[in-house]
């Protein structure tokens, strides 16, 4: 093992600095479990230096005050570093958490540039005021102005997609930030350090600190944050939703899903497949959007079970930077026991594994599991109610459109979902019927103009368009008298 081409610190008010703490983070490459580098893990005094460094950049180095057209020139001189390095970022996060690299190619080596630059248009001036006449016949100054310090805690799924899910709106609204990515997925952010450094972007406003769930409760009950964003599971989401409520703190949370894709009697799915792959099990079943929860009509029952079963079988398993790879390992051991756990509980409750269910043979060492597809799965089943977070589907029948409906919607999660028929008007009549943040016809493709969060356990807030850059603004009224 190796440390971070030979650095040990933490990107802190625009240099790595040195770590204050001995605590360390051991990196593993998924597809074989072997470890292959140590990073530093931060201590509260690490923790306190980075948010001091985000404090004195927003308070003091006149970056909220930057012109539209001088945010926006720092904002794509980053987004063309991050450009410059993207395949080392996409190898990066496909041999840290099994994303295959045909995938991380087209996301973690992508997203974050195009999202910077997406931003980068939407950026207006500070002295930039809407001025409404109030209803005493008097005017009103509406001000939009940034919201301050972020703490952006992200996870390992997609964690540079998912960082610049907060990082793009949040600069564009003239906020600092201090970015504390997971233990799983680290090595990717010491190459974002090099890009901010070969960038524009002033010291201190982006800052970088590693570490596991303690770092993380300190960050977000900081005095000095002003809002939290946070993408994770729900678990993690209830305890940072309960600080933020007891400090009266702003925050963004985009949480776990549990997602339906709807098969109504029309469909015809085959052809669909490959579409179907990306709203259900794309990232080896590591996406909180999927529709994993598969819903087929009674009398299309057996032939979607089939259909999806033989599917599954023909997926490429294998080395996550392999280029033929479909379906690599899961992020790490852990969370492969928990997959595996899920499964046995399917079983055990009568669930029946029709392919799958089982560790790829010749992969031992890695952190793989199956495609996995059930059938005989009630939608009251712990295996149709919990997030599995894997490459696990669930196929269960349905009578008629309102009773798809309720099931759909039987669900403590909202996030994603799909409707796939060969009627794009009736999928759409189904869709709005169906209780949940984002649903896709016939397929499911997450954009960056559209607000993209959750309701009920799935979250509070929206990331994604415009809405995603109000949610680090604040609104201001300033009441004129004539």
């Amino acid at each position: 093992m190796t440390t971070v081409k030979g650095r040990r610190g933490f990107w802190i008010d625009g240099e790595f600095a040195e770590p204050r703490s001995t605590g360390e983070i051991e990196i593993y490459n998924a597809s074989t479990g072997a470890p292959i580098a140590v990073v530093p893990e931060a201590s509260d005094a690490d923790l306190d230096a980075a948010v001091s460094a985000a404090r004195r950049a927003f308070d003091h180095s006149g970056w909220p005050g930057w012109s539209a057209e001088r945010r926006r020139q720092a904002m794509l001189s980053l987004a063309d570093a991050l450009e410059a390095r993207a395949e080392d970022t996409a190898q990066a996060v496909s041999v840290q958490n099994g994303m295959p690299i045909s995938l991380s190619r087209r996301t973690e080596a992508v997203v974050p540039a195009s999202l910077l630059r997406y931003y980068s248009e939407l950026v207006t001036d500070p002295e930039d005021e809407e001025r409404r006449p109030s209803s005493r016949g008097t005017t009103t100054v509406i001000r939009r102005e940034p919201i301050g310090v972020v703490a952006a805690i992200t996870p390992w799924n997609y964690p540079q997609s998912l960082a610049f899910f907060k990082i793009a709106p949040l600069l564009a609204a003239g906020c600092t930030v201090v970015l504390k990515p997971s233990p799983e997925t680290v090595l990717d952010s010491y190459i974002l350090a090099d890009a901010i450094a070969a960038s524009d972007i002033p010291a201190g406003v982006l800052n970088i600190v590693a570490g596991g769930r303690e770092i993380g409760a300190q960050l977000v009950a900081h005095p000095g944050v002003d809002k939290v964003a946070f993408t994770g599971s729900t678990a993690a989401g209830r305890m940072i939703g309960e600080a933020c409520g007891r400090l009266i703190r702003p925050v963004t949370l985009e949480l776990g899903g549990k997602s339906a894709a709807v098969i109504l009697d029309d469909a015809d799915l085959e052809p669909a497949l490959q579409d179907f792959f990306a709203a259900t099990l794309m990232n080896n079943g590591q996406t909180c959007h999927l529709g994993t929860r598969v819903l087929a009509p009674q009398h299309r029952y057996r032939e979607t079970v089939d259909l999806l079963t033989d599917f599954a079988r023909s997926l490429q398993v294998g080395d996550a930077l392999a280029a033929s790879t479909q379906i690599g390992p899961l992020a790490s051991r852990a969370q492969q026991r928990r997959v595996r756990a899920h499964i046995e509980r399917g079983i055990a409750e009568g669930g029946r594994v029709t392919t799958g269910g089982a560790e790829a043979a010749g992969f031992e060492s890695g952190w793989f599991v199956l495609p996995t597809i059930f059938d005989n799965v009630a939608n009251s089943d712990t295996i149709a109610r919990e997030e599995i977070f894997g490459p696990v589907l669930v196929v269960i029948p349905y009578e008629g459109e309102d009773d798809a409906v309720a099931m759909a919607n039987d669900s403590e999660y909202g996030l994603g979902g799909s409707v796939w028929t060969s009627d794009v008007q009736r999928g759409l009549d189904i869709a709005r019927r169906i209780r949940t943040g984002s649903l896709g016809i016939n397929h499911f493709a997450i954009d960056m103009a559209s607000p993209f969060g959750g309701i009920k356990l799935s979250g509070l807030g929206r990331e994604l368009g415009p809405e995603g850059l109000t949610a680090y603004q604040q609104t201001k009224s300033i009441y004129l008298r004539s």
